[in-house]
Formats: structure tokens, C-alpha cells, sequence
């Protein structure tokens, strides 16, 4: 099994899941990539560029699966052309690169983005369509874009490929912080403010399990949302500050406000060159109900999914024991 992005939040805890199951894993990654994760793990490495069309051949070469986790998820500072060169352009080099070695199956890590969400009552489907355009994001635009490129193969060279739409992940091995971010904001504060809108919340570990899954039985050109449990994050707050025994002032952010803040931090970008932090595409989807269903994956799949406040525990644990918590505080 080779793994791009291996050095990656949900790279990193899929090595470690199929590593225990005695899968022969492979992995692409730079030459310079911090692999701190993976260190105490007998794994094949292959040295390259996802991005490289002769590095990804390689890498895939005599492989029977390919799991391609690898992306830019960075939502500041981050132009099209970056996020089309690797979530677009590389995407394209593994699935020719699987159609040359003839793999059995491909699994490509989307992102629930790639769906319409719903209501909290009627959370977003894999049959609702995109509507991810109006956020004007650069990660989910290309993440579509990839995503639709791998179901065309699909159809036009019969590519062995399944699609997994995980939504916002959670859990151990969080090292750079990336999504994790979200938990940490909310520690060590005497007020914390947050926005209006909520999410779906999956386990890390529920994902590394749906790969598995999808790889086992998963049906060629379906795509599977890995999706838990959905929450406003007013009511995520409360959790993570129950789970750590902290006690803050919560105030909601109106979307006006935050309408306001991304026309201050462009101002801001044109006065001091720095990459915008709050971007439209950040506000957007802080404001909306991002709520998805797990259904289809639990029946077909044979998913059960943790709860969230599993998830934020094991994020808690894991970022404790690393003195994030620390580096937080200060």
C-alpha cells in the first residue's frame, strides 16, 4: 500500500492503522519532510515530489493499493496556482501512474466540501450537489476539481478508484497543528469567541477505518462522506472546555462582524504584505451550517462512528503529553 502525504494529521495516523494490520506500507514523501510521526515505524520510504509525475511512478510502481491523503489545506497565504499544482496536478499524476501499474484499487481523500451540506435536521448527502463555489475557496474549488477529474477516469479508463469525503477531523498526531487549531483556540482563555455557524466532527482514527474499509468493500466511483456528529461550535466550545475543566466567558461573533474583519485584514495584507489571515473564504464558512450524514458509509462500509467528545479527548490527550497545551498558554 503506498500513502502519499504520510507526514500529514490523517497520513500519519492511516500509516500507523495499517502498519498494525501488517499491511506492507509504502510512503512518498520530500527528502526534507519532518517524518517525527512515523519514526518508530518499519516503513518503505520513497523520497519525492507528489507533484512530480517520475517521482509518483515510481512510488507506485508494484504497489496492489494507493491511498492519496496528500494536499494543501492552509486556507491563508496560499495562491490557486499552489493549491492547483498539488491538490489538482498531482492528483492527475497518481491516477495516471495507477492506470500504468494496473493497482486494484485507488482511495482518494476528498473532503466533504466537495457536497452540499444541510441541516442540522436534514444534514448534506453524497446525492446533494456542489455548492462550494460560493465560499470562493482555493482549497475546495481544486479539491472539486480533483475530486471530479478522478470520478471522469472512473468512467473513461474504468480507473479502480473510491472516493472518502471526511469532514472536520480530530484526534492524536496532530502535529502541526492543523485542524486541531480549532481545539487549541478555544483553551486557555478568559473569553473565547466564536462564530455562528457548525460542522460535522469525525474521529481521525473513524477515518483511518473508512479508508480501510473503502478499500476492502468500497465500490468503484461511489464517494463515501465520513461524517460523525454535528454541532455548532458554541456547543463544540462547551465540550472541549468540559473535557480540559475550563471555565471561559463564551461570546458569538455576528457574521457581520466577521464580514467586516476580512475587509480590515485585506487592508491590512495591502499595508504590511502579510498573508490575510481571516479570508472570505474563512468567513463564509464560518458562518454556515456545514451539517453531513454518515449514513451511506455506515451501510455500506459498516461504519460506527466515535463520538465528538472522543474526538476532542484523544486531541486533548495527545496535544498535552506534546506541551502544545504549553505553548498555547503562552
Amino acid at each position: 500500500v503506498l500513502i502519499t502525504g504520510a507526514n500529514g494529521f490523517l497520513g500519519a495516523n492511516l500509516v500507523r492503522r495499517l502498519t498494525a494490520e501488517n499491511y506492507d506500507v509504502r510512503i512518498l514523501v520530500r527528502e526534507n519532510a519532518n517524518i517525527e510521526t512515523l519514526e518508530d515505524l518499519a516503513l518503505q520510504r520513497i523520497y519525492g515530489n507528489v507533484d512530480d509525475i517520475h517521482d509518483v511512478s515510481k512510488a507506485i510502481e508494484g504497489c496492489d493499493y494507493v491511498k492519496h491523503t496528500a494536499s494543501i489545506t492552509q486556507q491563508a497565504g496560499i495562491t490557486f496556482e499552489q493549491y492547483e499544482q498539488i491538490n489538482v496536478t498531482a492528483t492527475k499524476h497518481v491516477v495516471h501512474a495507477c492506470l500504468e501499474h494496473k493497482i486494484k484499487k485507488l482511495i482518494y481523500v476528498s473532503t466533504a466540501n466537495t457536497i452540499g451540506p444541510g441541516s442540522m435536521i436534514e444534514p448534506g448527502t453524497e446525492l446533494n450537489g456542489f455548492s462550494g463555489f460560493k465560499a470562493n475557496s482555493g482549497y475546495i474549488n481544486s479539491k472539486y476539481l480533483a475530486q471530479q477529474f478522478v470520478l471522469e477516469q472512473v468512467l473513461q479508463k474504468k480507473l479502480p478508484a473510491v472516493i472518502v469525503n471526511p469532514t472536520f477531523m480530530l484526534g492524536a498526531l496532530d502535529s502541526k497543528p492543523s485542524s486541531g487549531q480549532l481545539l487549541l483556540y478555544g483553551l486557555n482563555k478568559r473569553i473565547v469567541f466564536y462564530p455562528p455557524g457548525g460542522k460535522n466532527f469525525v474521529h481521525i482514527r473513524d477515518v483511518c477505518s473508512g479508508i480501510v474499509h473503502a478499500m476492502e468493500c468500497g465500490k468503484t466511483g461511489n464517494c463515501y462522506l465520513l461524517a460523525g456528529e454535528n454541532m455548532s461550535y458554541k456547543s463544540f466550545f462547551k465540550m472541549v472546555n468540559t473535557i480540559s475543566g475550563q471555565h471561559p466567558l463564551l461570546i458569538k461573533i455576528p457574521s457581520w462582524v466577521l464580514r467586516t474583519g476580512v475587509v480590515f485584514s485585506g487592508f491590512i495584507k495591502m499595508i504590511n504584505k502579510k498573508p490575510q489571515q481571516l479570508t472570505h473564504a474563512a468567513a463564509y464558512m464560518l458562518c454556515q451550517k456545514n451539517y453531513y450524514s454518515g449514513n451511506k458509509s455506515e451501510r455500506e462500509l459498516g461504519m460506527k462512528y466515535k463520538t465528538t467528545n472522543e474526538a476532542i479527548t484523544d486531541a486533548y490527550a495527545w496535544f498535552n503529553t506534546k506541551k502544545m497545551l504549553c505553548a498555547q498558554k503562552n
